[in-house]
């Protein structure tokens, strides 16, 4: 019953005033016997009836709402490292949401001689349904668990399933080409994970990445933010294997280009300064004309001068 958790410190002042004899004090109850008496009182109708009471639909709906937080609240913790928030607790999400919109659809439901919503969520200043209710969709909302899933929510998107498919693949590939090396004398020798799962990583390398330009976008959930922090933080794992503990470098055929396109860049500022130079050196010619033609002209002036 809600009211008796909510006014326990009051039982043993309660229980030293109904001792059996006047002026004779009794013994602190404990916690199960106070509860107890409370109940008694209760039921015999001998406390104020102006003490809040919630109708029986309406501890169902806070009841339902308390244990869907207690089971989001231990789906979370439990898939906090590594991270596998939104696809293992979508569903208890989904529910948990529908639960708070049954208690809160109840306002103006005149058919109920005490509103839900108005009891649950708005009778005292601390307000802990919504309370909770906020800090679940704040966290889902920075987690981006929406471009995780379909726009229904009701599963994971197609292009995230994809993703985590060969994630734990290359997981995989690591793990299996680890045993077998495990008879290598040297424990920084990661030769055969570079070489055997390089075409693994590449892929889901290359995935992650159209997945971040098409999410800028737009893409398949219709969120352009970024990606949930599941797909984030297995990217983040895989990378952190590939170039830190296992030292892998990247492959030759990739370079190439690489060097190609830099050095052109490199070399632009060069063909930039010499086209300036020799465009400003052609503006620079002095056109000289012949000393007949200065003669003529000289003598023209003083004409011109003397008329």
């Amino acid at each position: 019953m809600a009211p008796v958790r909510c006014l326990l410190p009051l039982l043993p002042a309660l229980a030293l005033a109904l001792g059996p004899a006047a002026g004779e004090l009794r013994r602190p109850l404990a916690l199960g016997e106070a509860e107890e008496l409370w109940e008694e009182l209760w039921d015999a109708e001998g406390l104020p009836g102006d003490l809040p009471e919630l109708e029986p639909e309406c501890r169902r709906l806070l009841a339902a709402f308390a244990e869907g937080s207690a089971t989001l609240t231990g789906c979370l913790g439990r898939r906090a490292r590594p991270v596998r928030l939104c696809q293992d607790c979508h569903r208890h999400y989904r529910r948990l949401l529908a639960q708070y919109g049954s208690i809160a659809r109840a306002i103006g439901n005149s058919s109920e001689s005490h509103n839900c919503a108005k009891s649950i969520l708005t009778s005292d200043r601390l307000q802990i349904v919504v309370t909770l209710s906020e800090f679940f969709n704040e966290t889902w909302e920075t987690a981006n668990c929406a471009n995780c899933l379909k726009n229904s929510s009701e599963g994971l998107s197609n292009s995230t399933v994809e993703f985590l498919d060969l994630f734990n693949k290359s997981l995989t590939c690591f793990e299996h080409n680890l045993q077998g090396q495990a008879i290598d004398l040297s424990p920084n020798n990661y030769t055969e994970v570079c070489k055997n799962c390089n075409e693994t990583y590449k892929m889901l390398n290359e995935l992650y990445n159209n997945l971040q330009r098409m999410n800028r976008q737009g893409g398949e959930s219709g969120h352009s933010a970024h990606l949930c922090i599941d797909v984030e933080d297995a990217m983040n794992i895989t990378r952190k294997l590939w170039s830190r503990t296992f030292n892998c470098s990247v492959p030759c055929s990739d370079t190439v280009p690489v060097i190609a396109v830099s050095s052109f860049i490199l070399f632009l500022p060069i063909v930039f300064y010499l086209s300036s130079f020799l465009h400003s050196k052609q503006k620079k010619r002095i056109l000289i004309l012949p000393k007949r033609i200065q003669s003529n002209a000289s003598l023209v002036n003083i004409q011109e001068k003397y008329s």
